[in-house]
């Protein structure tokens, strides 16, 4: 894997005068079930957290322990969630983006950004924007949310686990995988799936089906 100057985005915007830098990243765009998740991070110019990067690549222990460090020392950490029904209403992508603006709200509200750097997605703002490609490994600011919109996202997951052991979100996360399609096609359809999704779609077309 590539290795990347975390800093290199965020020191270029210092050097030029800018100090109120909002790292955005999402969680939860492939999963059948729950929402979208985002986070917008403004870190202090002195934060240093050694082995942060994309939240996919860390161990669920060192997330969490990074989530809690990120928390306590972030200038502001603010997450958007929009949830299923709004993902069918507008599509996926179009959720994301109001998402990421949710959380640049929240944050905006409790100190003025200067700049934004986005994960991969571009977004118009009344503030300067930069959208990067594989952000989360190339941005200190964006990696920080990053873990944050996992951990938040991930928690909604075992919330769901524990009520509905048998579909097995806390492995799979709500993620497609043959386990997660085996106990739909066994259980059924629970409330939050997204009725637009492929496999989602099938069953409900098969119910429908069934019923007339």
């Amino acid at each position: 894997m590539e290795k990347y100057d975390l800093y290199k985005y965020e020191k270029e915007l210092y050097n030029n005068g800018i100090n109120y830098i909002g790292g955005v990243d999402e969680v939860g765009r492939g999963p059948l079930i729950g929402p979208v998740v985002t986070a917008c991070v403004v870190l202090p110019k002195d934060f240093v957290l050694v082995g942060l990067n994309d939240s996919k690549q860390l161990s669920e222990k060192k997330r969490n322990e990074f989530y809690d460090y990120i928390k306590e020392h972030a200038l502001a950490c603010e997450v958007g969630i929009i949830g299923p029904e709004t993902i069918d209403e507008v599509n996926i992508y179009e959720a994301t983006k109001l998402a990421m603006k949710q959380a640049i709200d929240k944050v905006n509200k409790k100190l003025k950004l200067e700049h934004v750097l986005i994960d991969a997605m571009p977004l118009e703002l009344d503030i300067p924007t930069t959208s990067i490609i594989k952000g989360d490994a190339k941005s200190i600011s964006i990696a920080a949310a990053s873990v944050i919109a996992k951990v938040t996202r991930d928690a909604m997951m075992y919330e769901l686990d524990e009520k509905y052991p048998q579909y097995g979100f806390k492995s799979h996360k709500g993620y497609p995988t043959k386990k997660h399609l085996e106990a739909i096609n066994t259980y059924g359809l629970i409330e939050g799936y997204r009725k637009t999704y492929g496999p989602v779609k099938k069953i409900l077309e098969e119910v429908k089906n069934e019923s007339i």
